[in-house]
């Protein structure tokens, strides 16, 4: 019954962005990517298999850019380990896709094809994996149960469990077998492995998030940004990631009062050209876009705002403070990102399903705020001396590096290497 269900449900969901697609771009960029979407596959696997022998294959699948994010340094530490293989990485969002369709990690970069049983199969069938890898979350029914009937070892890493999802109630029995198709889970915290051990999943273990890895990375890799250099200008920096419209509500009064030496670098969540003039419209400070200034004529701007994309992790190492984006509405942005420079964070109220920040919250690294007010006193508290919450942000993410080795030794136990 709930296998019928959850194919009628996706088919709903295929019907439902065709009536958006007109004024979605997202949605038409989707379907647009699943339009023969197999053919495609099957041409770009089969130029290869004509040029020689044809090397076996590990495909990685993560739902959106931060979850490929999450999840590439286990790509890149699985490619030096096991170089021989070839890397397949599919995407379900087009937000993950478009960026990172060309990821040179990768020896291909799909779609995923809608979870139906007949794709699934023919992905299957075409791709030939050796081993699959989920990143985080994302349980196709399908695609699992094809998985395990072909013998191919499947491992779900970086993923959090929490008690109000469909696994842990009485008529979660459909969701509690897909679980059985993984031959190992690695979990980001103890709470999920003892939810998974509660019903019966043994082949569980705690190995933390991936993402500390990746910030580390990037952190050791940042990018020189001269005009964000010569924008600083020796004065204290608060970098805005991932802002929404929520967030500027917010965050826009806060600037206009706040009357201490203070510079803002500002990244929209979506460049959107007309919302970051309606904003620089109401900020009583002088702003300027990237894209149309320089090291010279930014000197003299309080606000700079970043209208491209690509940027942002290179941006924190310019500040002192960070504010990240998504917690009044749409979720919140990473926030590891920031931390791994080592500074006192802000976000909005609704955080509670990022462990990260709930953690950060509790040792006094990041401060949650509702409004206007509570974001100016929590904010001053820290303008004042922000050395502490900056060491436990910095300190945070280096005690958490580390799952990336420990999901390659369960690969190792389940490939011959």
């Amino acid at each position: 019954m709930f296998s019928r269900v959850y194919n009628t449900g996706l088919s709903a969901y295929k019907t439902l962005l065709r009536l958006v697609a007109p004024f979605n771009p997202k949605a038409r960029q989707w379907l647009t990517g699943q339009q023969d979407l197999l053919s495609h596959i099957a041409r770009s696997l089969a130029s290869e298999s004509a040029a020689g022998p044809v090397k076996p294959l590990a495909w990685f699948h993560a739902a959106s850019l931060g979850e490929f994010e999450q999840g590439r340094p286990v790509i890149e530490a699985f490619r030096q380990a096991y170089p021989d293989y070839r890397i397949l990485l599919t995407f379900f969002s087009p937000s993950g896709y478009e960026v990172r369709k060309n990821y040179d990690g990768a020896d291909y970069v799909f779609y995923l094809p809608l979870d139906t049983g007949r794709q699934a199969r023919a992905f299957v069938a075409l791709t030939q994996p050796r081993i699959a890898f989920f990143i985080k979350y994302e349980f196709w029914a399908n695609y699992l149960q094809t998985l395990k009937a072909a013998g191919v070892p499947t491992v779900l890493f970086s993923a959090i469990f929490r008690p109000d999802q469909l696994f842990f109630k009485p008529y979660g029995g459909f969701y509690r077998n897909l679980l059985t198709c993984f031959d190992h889970i690695l979990v980001q915290n103890q709470e999920s492995v003892e939810l998974l051990q509660g019903i019966g999943v043994q082949y569980v273990s705690r190995a933390g998030d991936t993402r500390f890895d990746r910030v580390a990375q990037v952190a050791a890799g940042k990018k020189a940004i001269p005009v964000a250099q010569a924008f600083r200008q020796e004065q204290p920096v608060l970098v805005v990631g991932s802002a929404w419209q929520a967030d500027m509500d917010v965050l826009i009064p806060f600037l206009n009062q706040f009357d201490k030496p203070l510079k803002v670098i500002i990244a929209p969540h979506e460049i959107n050209a007309e919302a970051i003039e309606q904003w620089r419209g109401q900020i009583r400070k002088r702003s300027v876009r990237f894209s149309q200034t320089n090291e010279t004529d930014v000197v003299t701007a309080d606000v700079l705002f970043i209208d491209n994309i690509g940027m942002l992790t290179s941006l924190y190492q310019y500040g002192e403070f960070a504010f990240i984006g998504g917690a009044f509405r749409q979720g919140l942005h990473n926030i590891l990102e920031a931390a791994t420079f080592g500074m006192p964070i802000f976000f909005g109220p609704v955080y509670g399903k990022f462990q990260e920040a709930v953690d950060l919250v509790e040792a006094g690294g990041a401060f949650p705020v509702t409004n206007v007010a509570e974001l100016t006193a929590a904010f001053d508290r820290q303008y004042a001396d922000p050395t502490a919450a900056a060491a436990i942000s910095r300190a945070y993410v280096q005690r958490n590096v580390g799952a990336t080795r420990q999901v390659m030794q369960v690969v190792h136990t389940l490939l011959p290497h």
